[in-house]
């Protein structure tokens, strides 16, 4: 038992000096304008710049800019080119999230359920059938919408996808969510 509680702390210890670790390097990109810096010169390379910004499109940290900057790439460019390269970029990053976070996250998340009275209820409704189709939905609709990757790629950790099928899961639904950026940027 004293060795579950020292493993679970030395879980959460590692889990908030990740996120730490990654707040402290997006303010540090933000604040030294070397992210601004990077898409702005990608953008002049409608394919790299696509593709870097694909990259940053996945995280929460970087969002916001490579949405802007991909907007501007397909405003000024091919929509479907920058879609594809976008995701190309994007399926690069969503496999660096994959590898960091869909087991280690989904884990921690059923061993928290395990410790409550109401996360017994949760934990058994992990293990229906039903409930890996829905967060197997549900994470990729995450995955093609704006919003950071790192939650659909943990409820993908719930329906325990393979690498194997991931790739192209994070390809077409992060290429149809460039294409939709681009669109809407080629309507305004």
């Amino acid at each position: 038992m004293k060795n579950t509680r020292v493993r679970k702390s030395t879980f959460v210890l590692q889990d908030i000096a990740i996120i730490l670790l990654s707040i402290l390097l997006a303010v540090i990109l933000i604040k030294t304008n070397i992210l601004v810096s990077i898409l702005t010169i990608s953008q002049e390379r409608e394919l790299l710049g696509s593709f870097i910004a694909g990259m940053f499109f996945t995280s929460i940290f970087t969002t916001v800019p490579a949405i802007v900057t991909l907007g501007e790439i397909a405003n000024a460019n091919s929509i479907l080119l920058t879609a594809l390269f976008g995701a190309m970029g994007a399926v690069l990053g969503d496999l660096i999230i994959f590898r960091f976070i869909r087991d280690r996250f989904s884990e921690h998340l059923t061993e928290v359920f395990k410790q409550r009275l109401a996360g017994r209820k949760v934990n058994a409704l992990l293990h229906f059938r039903f409930f890996r189709w829905f967060s197997f939905v549900v994470g990729a609709l995450i995955i093609a919408s704006p919003l950071p990757d790192e939650l659909g790629i943990s409820l993908l950790g719930f329906a325990k996808m393979k690498m194997l099928w991931f790739i192209p899961l994070s390809f077409a639904f992060n290429g149809l969510g460039i294409l939709l950026i681009g669109a809407i940027a080629k309507t305004l």
